[in-house]
């Protein structure tokens, strides 16, 4: 279980029919131009966006829930989105992270072409609401390709919340 000190960062969502990308999705979780070469660098690399903005604090547990999730089946989308995700008890509330790879990396993807758009997302394990919600959100967001199209063209971690919040 992670530290206690979560009950006082900002960004937990603790409405359970609630859904505020804009809470969730703050610049600290938010990478233009990641760096992996292969799903599992981008995998850990999107882990330590979540690690160093203080959302999880037991990377391990982390690690694990997002691996568990992928040996059990890939979770690259289509359309170039990679939805890596999983449920620990090491967060309280949904965690999310947004990555671009501007080249594309090969995450075994049900289209097999590559994935640029990445949404971590690790969810409490007794809680599937907030999770399935947020995917739900995103996933619309992302399924237009002139969004697509937009979101590679950003200079700003803030034009990307912009956009995947509807703006």
């Amino acid at each position: 279980m992670c530290a206690s000190r979560r009950n006082m960062c900002p960004f937990v969502n603790r409405e359970p029919d609630s859904m505020n990308i804009r809470k969730l999705l703050t610049k600290d979780v938010v990478s233009l131009n990641l760096k992996g070469t292969d799903k599992e660098e981008v995998i850990e690399e999107m882990i330590t966006l979540l690690v160093d903005a203080g959302r999880v604090e037991n990377r391990k547990a982390a690690q694990k829930a997002i691996w568990d999730r992928e040996r059990k089946m890939s979770t690259g989308m289509q359309n170039g989105i990679a939805i890596p995700h999983g449920k620990s008890d090491c967060v309280e509330s949904l965690v999310v992270a947004i990555g671009i790879h501007k080249t594309g990396i090969d995450f075994q993807s049900l289209d097999q072409q590559p994935a640029h758009f990445f949404i971590m997302t690790i969810s409490p394990a007794n809680r599937t609401g907030p999770h399935i919600q947020f995917l739900a959100e995103i996933s619309r967001q992302l399924n237009d390709a002139t969004t697509r199209d937009r979101i590679l063209k950003v200079s700003s971690k803030d034009e990307v919340i912009e956009i995947l919040a509807g703006g």
